[in-house]
């Protein structure tokens, strides 16, 4: 396991890695400074998606969790820059209609947050609900991708 630590604009993030793949994305400082090719491309690619200039990461990632959850966060990865769908919309994509709230715990137990755009899904009401890392951050993130707050309840 390896990680490294970069400040972005909404704090510090800590990223992890194992075996050439990003395993986890955090809001939380660490002392690590950890040299590894995908953890160097990983604060590369965050640093231009911070700046505007990146909308897809090309990370490899390999998140751990149930069957489920890797279905749902499979499905987050569709979700296009910019854009936002509710917890309803993916419990209809995953092909499981009734399970709104099931993707809802998972979109909480999300590990990579950001290359796996959590950060993407609201109520569906269009209001700004749950998000591991603050609604705070969710908003921001949501503002630099040019998602527009316009008649919407914030």
């Amino acid at each position: 396991m390896h990680s490294y630590c970069f400040q972005s604009p909404l704090g510090p993030i800590t990223i992890c890695s194992h075996d050439g793949a990003i395993t986890s994305l955090e809001f939380k400082a660490s002392d690590s400074k950890d040299q590894t090719p995908e953890l160097l491309q990983a604060v590369d690619e965050l640093e231009a998606y911070f700046k505007g200039k990146l909308k897809d990461f090309s990370l490899k990632i390999k998140p751990e969790g149930t069957p489920f959850q890797l279905k749902v966060w499979k499905a987050l990865q569709t979700i296009p820059y910019g854009t936002c769908v509710s917890y309803k919309d993916i419990a209809q994509l995953i092909g499981n209609p009734k399970a709104v709230r099931a993707v809802g715990g998972a979109n909480n137990k999300n590990p990579i947050s950001i290359i796996i755009p959590c950060h993407r899904v609201i109520g569906s009401d269009g209001k700004m609900v749950g998000y591991g890392s603050g609604i705070d951050k969710k908003i921001a993130l949501l503002k630099l991708e040019g998602y527009s707050f316009l008649d919407k309840s914030i």
